[in-house]
């Protein structure tokens, strides 16, 4: 590896896997936006956009499954740290063009580390609950574009995803 190339923290010097010790960095407001997409087709996302479908309200689950699965995420990833969560905030936009429906989580904590797994943990598994909720009206429905949009807080500062990136 280069010498100006990236370390991978979670690598211990012999290449063993380790969970990165943040015990001597200060705690900050860490923030992080992340997105998915579920493309329904037009009769499923007729019948979440009417409230139709037949398991329940399809957006009420998913919201709050997305918020279970920010509070797990160490659970599911194996090297993340616990994270005390401030807030966690799932919202859903529908794409009548493409009978999509956009998936938007927004974490916040304050603490060590950063809050980025968690928003993308929240965005997947909404978008699966919404997937579960509506196969029984289609099983082509298709999981796209789960993408960090933005970051704050940390060492490593502010992020905030290119437009030209979100296009996936």
């Amino acid at each position: 590896m280069p010498d100006d190339a990236p370390s991978l923290t979670h690598l211990d010097p012999e290449g063993g896997v380790r969970m990165v010790d943040v015990g001597s960095k200060p705690g900050s407001v860490r923030t992080a936006t992340a997105a998915g997409r579920v493309h329904l087709g037009e009769e499923a996302f007729r019948a979440v956009a009417e409230g139709t479908v037949t398991k329940g309200d399809v957006l009420c689950t998913a919201q709050v499954a997305g918020i279970q699965a920010a509070k797990r995420t160490p659970s599911l990833i194996p090297l993340c740290h616990p994270v005390a969560l401030a807030g966690v905030e799932v919202t859903f936009d529908f794409c009548e063009e493409d009978f999509s429906i956009e998936v938007q989580a927004c974490t916040k904590a304050v603490g060590q580390t950063g809050v980025e797994m968690e928003a993308l943990g929240a965005v997947s598994v909404a978008c699966l609950t919404v997937y579960d909720m509506c196969k029984a009206i289609s099983k082509d429905i298709l999981i796209t574009d789960i993408r960090l949009l933005a970051k704050d807080g940390g060492a490593s500062g502010a992020y905030e995803r290119s437009p030209k990136a979100n296009k996936a």
